[in-house]
Formats: structure tokens, sequence, C-alpha cells
């Protein structure tokens, strides 16, 4: 029997695949009683705090309304913390555990909120790093799961820079979970070379085939799940932009891209996506560099074939599954 009372949720690689099934299936369950209007207050009186060194929307809603559906306060701390400024983070760490009963983090390095783990008497979750997104992944595979019915054997393609925390993310829970993972980007792309290894080790147990393939067109063929992500996010300078837009375009989810797939594969993305040119950056982006300088067109975006936004909502209830089951 699975128990994860008491356990951090730093990244995938610490879960073994029947824990994975069991945040899965606890987070279906617990999405059941939400629509039905049944109360899972499992955790009343209890209260986390929420620290965000990077701006969000999904997260920071998935982690209060579940928090609140679970019957528990939030507290949210931004740029009045101290963390990593005038106090360390064993020292915030410690602080904060002896005040909640778990610790969020969204910010920069793993290391972060490794040491804040190492140090918190109280779970601590991960909410983004530069290296693993690993409550993403969760809601990606409950949507996967929801649409197709499996996950095992699933042919799954990422699109684009995959040297960081959703390409890493992803490539580990394909692993784990017994689906075809396919990286597609220009090889100084790929993810790094050791936790490749990692992964293809994992896979052995699993089934899961693990692909490195720079033609677009070839690693989508049969493909069930394309996915990307933004290519350049905001407060990088422009000359990143232009290297990476260059790069990438050819690898652009559009119509031909998505033609060229199972007929019956769709589209998933994180969020913030730069489909249509009307955000800031977007626009920006838009205006210095073109109709291509964006990761998916808005034609797919909003096609029948695209599943963002139940695979948004399920960000929620997957991240309530995990503060569920390790308080």
């Amino acid at each position: 029997m699975v128990n994860l009372k008491g356990k951090d949720f730093l990244k995938l690689l610490d879960f073994s695949s029947e824990e994975i099934q069991y945040l899965l299936d606890l987070a279906a369950d617990l999405k059941a009683k939400k629509k039905a209007g049944i109360a899972h207050k499992m955790h009343e009186s209890k209260n986390i705090a929420l620290i965000f060194e990077k701006t969000s929307t999904r997260t920071r809603c998935s982690f209060e309304v579940a928090a609140s559906d679970l019957g528990m306060g939030s507290t949210y701390l931004a740029e009045g913390s101290q963390i990593g400024k005038k106090e360390s983070i064993a020292d915030t760490a410690r602080v904060l555990a002896s005040m909640f009963d778990g610790i969020e983090y969204r910010g920069y390095g793993q290391a972060v909120v490794e040491e804040l783990a190492k140090y918190s008497k109280v779970p601590v979750w991960n909410g983004l790093t530069n290296e693993f997104h690993p409550t993403q992944i969760l809601a990606d595979f409950l949507t996967i799961k929801e649409h197709f019915g499996y996950l095992k054997g699933i042919n799954f393609v990422y699109m684009g820079d995959a040297r960081y925390n959703m390409g890493n993310s992803l490539m580990v829970g394909c692993a784990k979970m017994g689906l075809n993972f396919t990286a597609a980007a220009p090889k100084k792309y790929f993810p790094d070379r050791g936790l490749i290894d990692t992964c293809m080790e994992i896979a052995k147990e699993t089934g899961a085939q693990l692909k490195f393939i720079e033609d677009p067109i070839e690693a989508v063929k049969g493909a069930n799940v394309i996915y990307t992500d933004i290519w350049v996010s905001m407060g990088e300078p422009v000359e990143v932009w232009e290297e990476r837009i260059n790069d990438l375009a050819p690898y652009q989810v559009n119509k031909t891209l998505m033609d060229a797939a199972d007929e019956n594969c769709v589209f998933m993305h994180c969020l913030p996506a730069y489909h249509d040119h009307k955000t800031a950056v977007g626009k920006e982006m838009g205006e210095k560099f073109g109709r291509d300088a964006m990761e998916v067109t808005d034609e797919v975006f909003e096609s029948e074939k695209s599943i963002v936004f139940e695979e948004a909502e399920n960000r929620m209830h997957t991240i309530k599954a995990v503060m569920a089951a390790t308080l």
C-alpha cells in the first residue's frame, strides 16, 4: 500500500511508478468529488506557505484553491519575503516549518527547493524550478489518461528546447510511466546526457522508448500527443530570442506538423502560450521576428485537437492530490 505521508514532492525521480499512479488515481477521485459537490476537507485547520520567486497563474491558483478545498489556509510569499536575501534558505525553512504544515516553492535552482526540504520538518512541494516541474507532469498525465484511457504505450513528442524543466520532467515522467518519449529539437537543445542515461535505465523496467530526433516531421510520425512550451521567457535578452527563434522555427507546432502525426493526435501546452501575439511579450516577438516567432499557431491552439485548458484545470486537481497525500 502506498503511503506518502510526510514525503517531499521535489522531482518525479524521487517517486516510483506505483507512487505516481497513486497520485494520479487520487487526483481523479478528488476531481470527481469536486465535480459532484462532495466536500473533501481532509486537512481542516492546517496551513501552508506558498513561496513564489517567479510569477504564476496556474500554480498559485491551483495551490490556493486546492488548499481551500482541503480545508486549509494558505499564505502567499513573494517579493515581501526574506528568503535568500536577509535570511538563508535553511533559516527560512526552519521558521516556516514551525508555523505551517507544508511549504511550496516556485523559483530558480533545484538546489533551493532541495535545501528547503533538507531543513524543513514539514513536506516541501516543488511548484517549478529551472530543472524540474513535477506538478505540471502529473496534470499532463491525468489529462492524457482522461483522453485516451491509458498512459503506457502513448507516443509522446516534445517539440522545442528540451534542456530545462519541461523537457526534463516530461522525459522522466514518460520513462517512469511507460510512455514513449521523443524530444524533437536541434541536438544542442536535447536534455542533459546524464539525465538521459538515468531515464534510459528507468525505461528498461517500464518498457518506455526514448528518442531524440532533429527532423520534426520524422519525430511526430505516429504521435498521440504533441507538446510544446514557449521558446523565450520574459527578461531574457533579445540576442537570446533571436538565436532561439531561428533555431526552433522549424519545430513550430502548426497544421502541417499535426497532420503528419496520428489522426487522433492531441496538442498540449503547459501555458502560457504565445499563439496569437496578443500578449505583451508575444506582440514584441511578432514585431521583431514575424508571425513564425511563436511555438504554436493559433489555428492549432484553438482547434478541436487542443486539450490545453483541460490540462490547465488538472493542475489544481493533481496539486490537491499531492498535498492530500503528503500531509
